[in-house]
């Protein structure tokens, strides 16, 4: 392709991107960014594989269950594709690790599960200047957000705070239609590719909102908040291990 080029894929060899979550949205991701040539790709989680996550993380198969996540995709990515360097992390993605790991690769794709997690890969993402590719999906559709630290807004200029229980509802509470996640982590893996391959990078600040059901795209402007803790002309989260914005063994809390 004209866009791509061996100058593109060269540079895509070199790259590295960290997934956050081997499940319904870091198991397409993963295995597109593989198959796009990724270099090198770590995966963190901190959960095992049960029989009811086969229906939408489709990097894992019935004989991974009780498996560590990052094992059985780890195994699964280098079956796929022998020459990729894969780095495992099985724990979870904490205030203390988030930064420093994020500093060892070009791009991070958010593949969690909670708000919490997601504002943490959302302010260190910010503190340690590595794009992010944020999404969050839940029965139908989902929505997907690119953060470029510098250039545009973040999780919080979007979502100041992590909304109320009652407000967000878990994939066990409400469902989530495995196909939906494949289509928004596929998503996902695309905007990194074009982040790291320099080809047409989506303009940051754009919500982009799916849903399957009823075939509805939508593209929504999201401005830079000034006011922003995290990336604000006056930032207060400089370390996300502060206390105001962290607790309970390093998540981010409302």
């Amino acid at each position: 392709m004209e866009e791509l080029g061996e100058r593109g894929q060269e540079r895509l060899f070199r790259s590295s991107v960290l997934v956050v979550g081997a499940g319904g949205l870091g198991s397409p991701a993963l295995l597109y960014l593989a198959a796009a040539g990724i270099g090198r790709i770590g995966v963190i989680d901190g959960d095992r594989v049960d029989v009811t996550n086969l229906n939408r993380q489709v990097i894992h198969t019935s004989g991974d269950v009780g498996r560590r996540k990052t094992e059985s995709a780890a195994d699964a990515l280098k079956a796929f594709r022998p020459d990729l360097d894969v780095e495992a992390y099985g724990e979870l993605l904490t205030a203390a690790n988030a930064v420093g790991l994020f500093r060892k690769y070009d791009a991070v794709v958010d593949g969690s599960d909670n708000f919490p997690t997601k504002y943490l890969c959302s302010d260190a993402a910010v503190v340690a200047r590595r794009p992010l590719v944020h999404a969050g999906v839940l029965r139908f559709g989902g929505q997907l957000l690119t953060v470029v630290p510098g250039e545009g807004p973040c999780l919080r200029c979007l979502i100041p705070e992590i909304p109320p229980r009652k407000d967000a509802p878990t994939c066990s509470e409400s469902g989530i239609v495995g196909a939906a996640a494949g289509v928004v982590g596929a998503w996902q893996a695309m905007e990194a590719i074009k982040l790291l391959a320099g080809i047409a990078p989506s303009p940051p600040g754009r919500l982009l909102t799916v849903d399957t059901l009823t075939n509805e795209v939508t593209c929504v402007a999201v401005r830079r908040d000034p006011a922003c803790p995290a990336c604000g002309e006056r930032p207060r989260i400089a370390d996300p291990l502060s206390p105001e914005e962290y607790r309970n063994g390093g998540r981010c809390v409302a």
